[in-house]
């Protein structure tokens, strides 16, 4: 670089752009530059010279002033990004979507290893391949290039996000987390239910809801009735037991480094919520509050229930409070009554869902663990470790 550079200031070449890669022991140096035309044969001997000592190759391209002014032009259309994560190798999955984003007319600029540096064979069932893909394009389809991708990663198994490239992706400020099936493997209800000996009646009206006989608000209120009686003991008994998902502790430790808000805006119940937020340190929690007397529930939830269009309007509330812009925001859920919630957020992430979920949401992880959405916001697993080592 030092020697070019002196031979650039030699003969008054100008430098337009600039880019450079690294790869194993392979450098790969890209510069474009302007220079008067009576010095533009003697630079380019200069610069071969010195190509040949170091025993490099070299490649000259000459660029006209049309070619250069629609490289310029083309530099205001509309940028993306593109998350790629995929188990082991990553060759079928970029073969992929590097065909797809040809196909809707997307120019890849530039591509970023996310994962660590893997020894070869990769021997571990956990080895995570994960780059960030910025591309450029006028006017793309992203609907379909979205549909393209759902269908391929399906047929792959590997997951994608598809971002605008904006100021708001690199400065995000809050996460809001599902509670039951998203931060927490189990459904808390349904664990209470089969505790207390109601767990068949309480899956039936369950399984009414899914279908769409009953809304969350009555199936919630049917399900909760069902609870009349049930000691106070089995609740601290199962928030006690719930298991984080995977990924989850390495996430919001990661986030809470980084300066992150963190939430649980959920349809389940306090008393669990509250556990986790002792456990994990999270900023905000909001869930129903199940009502309990003299030491057993009386069947009832006190205030308002939390459904689909309250959890929207929770993280609405807490990124006001907060100073935070709503693009600032990410949403993870699981289940379509955290569709809303995902809707509003900046970055609304469908984690491990079913598939009406899975499409109607933006971006979906569903064959990882949560803390690949640090992957999304443009950690790399360096970044990531880094913070936890300076916790500890």
């Amino acid at each position: 670089m030092s020697v070019l550079m002196s031979t650039l200031e030699e003969f008054e070449g100008h430098i337009l752009d600039i880019g450079q890669a690294v790869i194993h022991e392979d450098l790969a140096l890209g510069i474009l530059v302007a220079v008067d035309g009576d010095k533009a044969s003697p630079l380019q001997k200069a610069l071969q010279a010195n190509a040949d000592n170091a025993g490099s190759t070299l490649r000259f391209s000459s660029v006209s002033e049309d070619k250069h002014k629609a490289w310029v032009d083309a530099s205001g259309q509309s940028r993306f990004i593109l998350t790629l994560l995929s188990a082991g190798d990553g060759s079928q999955p970029l073969h992929a979507v590097s065909t797809l984003t040809h196909h809707f007319g997307l120019n890849i600029d530039t591509v970023r290893r996310l994962t660590d540096r893997a020894a070869y064979p990769r021997r571990s069932a956990t080895s995570r391949f994960c780059v960030e893909i910025r591309l450029r394009g006028e006017n793309p389809d992203l609907d379909g290039l979205r549909a393209e991708l759902m269908l391929s990663a399906e047929h792959l198994d590997f997951d994608f996000s598809l971002q605008h490239d904006t100021v708001f992706r690199r400065n995000r400020r809050l996460v809001a987390f599902d509670m039951d099936s998203t931060l927490i493997t189990e459904e808390v209800i349904d664990e209470l239910a089969a505790r207390f000996g109601v767990g068949q009646q309480v899956a039936a009206i369950t399984a009414q809801a899914m279908h769409g006989e009953i809304d969350f608000q009555e199936s919630f209120s049917r399900r909760v009735a069902l609870l009349k009686g049930m000691p106070e003991s089995l609740l601290e008994d199962v928030a006690r037991s719930v298991q984080l998902n995977a990924g989850a502790r390495r996430l919001i430790r990661a986030l809470q480094h980084f300066g992150y808000k963190t939430a649980v805006i959920s349809g389940g119940f306090q008393y669990v919520g509250d556990h986790l937020q002792r456990a994990l340190g999270i900023d905000y929690v909001y869930a129903n509050a199940l009502e309990v007397k003299e030491g057993v529930a009386t069947g009832r939830v006190q205030g308002e229930i939390i459904d689909a269009q309250r959890k929207a309007l929770l993280l609405r509330e807490i990124a006001q409070a907060e100073g935070i812009a709503l693009q600032q925001t990410i949403a993870i859920g699981d289940g379509a009554n955290d569709l809303p919630m995902l809707s509003i957020a900046g970055l609304g992430v469908a984690f491990h869902a079913k598939p009406l979920v899975r499409e109607s949401a933006q971006h979906a992880i569903s064959n990882f663990g949560l803390d690949t959405v640090l992957y999304l916001i443009g950690f790399s697993d360096r970044d990531i470790d880094q913070a936890l080592e300076h916790d500890r």
